[in-house]
């Protein structure tokens, strides 16, 4: 159970259709499987779904796109999907899901795999209504243009007397701005009772979710709707629709950390990712992309045109400008990783610094020590990784190859240019380079050479 939910609650499950085929999004990737902020639209309904303390979540999926049941199973379980074949509307699609809730006794909340805004908060009045005593509770929304969704018809006291279908409404009905999201959430046996009397007698011929409002009505049921904002509740059908609920989520995740006490100077240029943590008190300066998986802690500084994925920065650590930090770099607080540095699967210690043109991948880097321009972890043999490591108060002198596996000991040094294949001693000086040869003179003849052989061809 989340925090929202109360533990005396009725058991709760949800319904999510994903059944459709996406054809304009023109795309070989389905459009469930699209994402905003790093995070599949599917996953995305999946999390809404386990936030409003759903114990079952059924997907419903289409025979066209195999992999999207594939990644429903692979979260939710091999029991998780049913298949609606042919599509006969979304009342239909309802009906696959009848069997894989034969046990359940609870309420059933209805959701669509393609609305990404639609979170689990958005959701939660339809429960509060049904806690009320609302048999059927439905979600919507007032549209600015309301051409093209399904028309509220309401009574005082939010009462919902029926819902009709854009293609079924008359010029008075087309006028009303109260529009169906599509969410819908009733007892369980209620629901399927509802959607065993829907027929198909309308204008393109198919089973309306819908109609079970009309129904319920007639049966003397309590219907009534809950309202959101139309933002939260849009669809995505096509590329620019999934471009605008990305714009839509990046700028409330960015005032949020705002209002939480986070910097930054030019919000807009700045990506976030649906599970990106940023402490109160830290700066992210201009044009920095967040991947999965970052956190950042209170007084650090990430510099512009960094890019940071599966990684943890350090409380005032100073990361970039144009750095890479990849999965699993963990910078230490107060450590500097600096402009053209790219971090991977390195533990960077307290007080470390990597300031210019290096590459560390795999292994450890201790407190204070500092990581010389043009430095590379040679952690590849074009089989097999391995790891470095170097070690506190260290000094890794500039262009210097560290071939793994090797150590560099506390305190120790290597000369700039060197390659290290052995492991350095704590307090020793590794040196790996051939000695250096003088010829004097040599430079001003081969100019002179080079310089007569060209003058004789004019």
């Amino acid at each position: 159970m989340t925090d929202s939910v109360s533990a005396t609650a009725r058991p709760r499950a949800a319904v999510i259709l994903a059944a459709g085929q996406g054809t304009r999004m023109k795309s070989p990737t389905p459009k469930v499987l699209h994402k905003v902020a790093g995070r599949t639209l599917m996953d995305l309904a999946i999390d809404a779904a386990e936030g409003l303390g759903c114990e079952r979540i059924v997907v419903v999926v289409g025979a066209h796109s195999p992999q999207v049941g594939e990644h429903a199973r692979k979260r939710l379980g091999p029991n998780a999907t049913v298949v609606q074949d042919p599509p006969l509307g979304t009342g239909h699609a309802v009906l696959a899901a009848k069997d894989a809730l034969a046990d359940f006794d609870g309420d059933v909340v209805v959701t669509f795999a393609d609305c990404p805004l639609t979170t689990a908060p958005v959701i939660m009045p339809l429960f509060d209504l049904m806690a009320s005593g609302t048999d059927v509770a439905v979600l919507g929304f007032e549209a600015a243009n309301p051409t093209g969704y399904g028309r509220l018809v309401l009574a005082p006291g939010q009462v919902l007397l029926r819902i009709v279908e854009e293609k079924d409404a008359d010029l008075v009905t087309k006028q009303v701005k109260h529009c169906n999201s599509g969410v819908l959430a009733a007892d369980c046996a209620t629901l399927f009772s509802l959607l065993a009397d829907v027929g198909n007698d309308n204008a393109k011929g198919e089973y309306y979710l819908t109609d079970v409002v009309g129904l319920a009505h007639e049966r003397k049921l309590s219907t009534r709707a809950a309202f959101a904002p139309e933002a939260s509740v849009q669809g995505v059908n096509s590329q620019a629709e999934l471009a605008a609920a990305e714009a839509v989520w990046q700028g409330a995740r960015r005032r949020s950390l705002m209002v939480e006490g986070v910097t930054m100077p030019a919000p807009d240029t700045v990506h976030l990712s649906w599970d990106t943590q940023v402490a109160g008190g830290a700066v992210v300066e201009q044009f920095v992309v967040f991947g999965p998986g970052v956190s950042v802690e209170t007084g650090a500084v990430i510099k512009a045109f960094s890019h940071l994925e599966g990684a943890v920065v350090g409380e005032g650590a100073l990361i970039g400008p144009y750095a890479r930090l990849r999965p699993g770099a963990e910078i230490g607080p107060e450590a500097h990783i600096g402009n053209f540095v790219e971090v991977k699967k390195v533990k960077v210690g307290k007080g470390a610094k990597a300031n210019h043109l290096s590459y560390l991948g795999d292994g450890s880097v201790g407190e204070k020590a500092n990581i010389g321009a043009g430095t590379i972890f040679c952690n590849y043999d074009g089989f097999e990784k391995f790891e470095t490591h170097v070690g506190k108060g260290a000094f890794i002198g500039s262009n210097s190859a560290l071939v793994a596996p090797v150590r560099v000991g506390d305190g120790a040094m290597t000369g700039s240019g060197s390659v290290i294949t052995k492991d350095v001693e704590d307090g020793a000086l590794a040196l790996s380079r051939a000695e250096q040869t003088t010829k004097a003179g040599w430079a001003t003849k081969f100019r002179a050479l080079k310089q007569a052989k060209k003058d004789a061809k004019k």
